[in-house]
């Protein structure tokens, strides 16, 4: 079955659009309140992200939980090279950790690996697509705000990379971002004008960054964040939407057809996140 074939057009939905800015506030005004109800050493199963460098010695990870939300913790004496710690908590790697609570941060007591993710650290190509994912994640997850869908696509994505050919990348990065931007309430309306429901023009498709979706010609023209785009790209979005990590090179969507959505996936994300995601950046400059 094709990416065509397996298309099929969704009713619009609602777009989220000051949750993720809403979220950076959440992250702040929980915190102290999240770190006074951990009594005790607890364990997580959690993905890291990035890696900060502490005194001498020390690191502070950045970790997505298994329930979706991001913890900070400090790993003592991680940077020496006779560390407990080792490799375990490089990013990509997914581990079952003991922490205890810090004044201000979590401290990693132990570290055991579960998926050391190495091909991704050892392969330019899997190593810039990892990076997309990663910094996606640091970016949208918040402390204390559950999300477990986030974390099982996460460590589907980063499985996928670490086996798919080289021309699959793109195609697996792009996914991740579609379903990820709609796991935080951006999912792209596809079916019909995403301001006022009318049907679209199929040819002259025009996309609205700010509504998130497909636009009418009469909604169009007020709209300053609207984007004309290829009529394959809204449904390819559609196709990667509906079809599993393991079923997308099975799409076979041409090359020129991904590029042209790759190319509305970061812009819109990029509209919509926060902060700059730097590695999406380095990633669609590179090809």
């Amino acid at each position: 079955m094709t990416w065509r074939q397996r298309s099929r057009c969704s009713k619009p939905e609602r777009i989220a659009s000051a949750h993720l800015r809403e979220s950076r506030f959440l992250r702040l005004s929980t915190r102290g309140a999240a770190r006074s109800s951990v009594a005790a050493t607890y364990r997580v199963r959690a993905l890291a992200l990035r890696k900060t460098k502490l005194g001498e010695s020390d690191l502070i990870v950045t970790l997505l939980a298994a329930d979706g939300c991001q913890i900070r913790a400090v790993a003592k004496g991680a940077r020496k090279t006779k560390s407990r710690f080792g490799a375990r908590l490089e990013p990509f790697s997914v581990a079952d950790l003991m922490l205890s609570p810090g004044r201000s941060l979590e401290i990693v007591t132990e570290a055991e690996t579960v998926t050391s993710h190495d091909a991704l650290r050892s392969d330019y190509d899997r190593l810039r697509a990892a990076s997309v994912i990663v910094d996606f994640l640091d970016k949208v997850s918040v402390e204390c705000q559950a999300e477990e869908r986030l974390f099982a696509l996460a460590t589907a994505t980063l499985d996928a990379i670490e086996i798919a050919a080289i021309g699959d990348l793109r195609s697996l990065v792009a996914t991740f971002l579609v379903k990820g931007m709609a796991m935080q309430g951006y999912r792209p309306q596809l079916a019909a004008c995403a301001c006022c429901a009318a049907a679209t023009d199929r040819e002259d498709v025009r996309f609205s960054l700010a509504a998130g979706g497909v636009v009418c010609p009469a909604c169009a023209g007020a709209d300053l964040s609207v984007v004309p785009v290829a009529a394959d790209v809204p449904v390819v979005i559609d196709a990667l939407l509906r079809t599993k990590l393991a079923d997308i090179a099975a799409l076979g969507v041409p090359e020129a057809a991904m590029n042209d959505t790759f190319r509305l996936v970061k812009t819109f994300v990029s509209y919509h996140l926060p902060a700059r995601m730097k590695a999406l950046d380095a990633y669609m400059r590179e090809g």
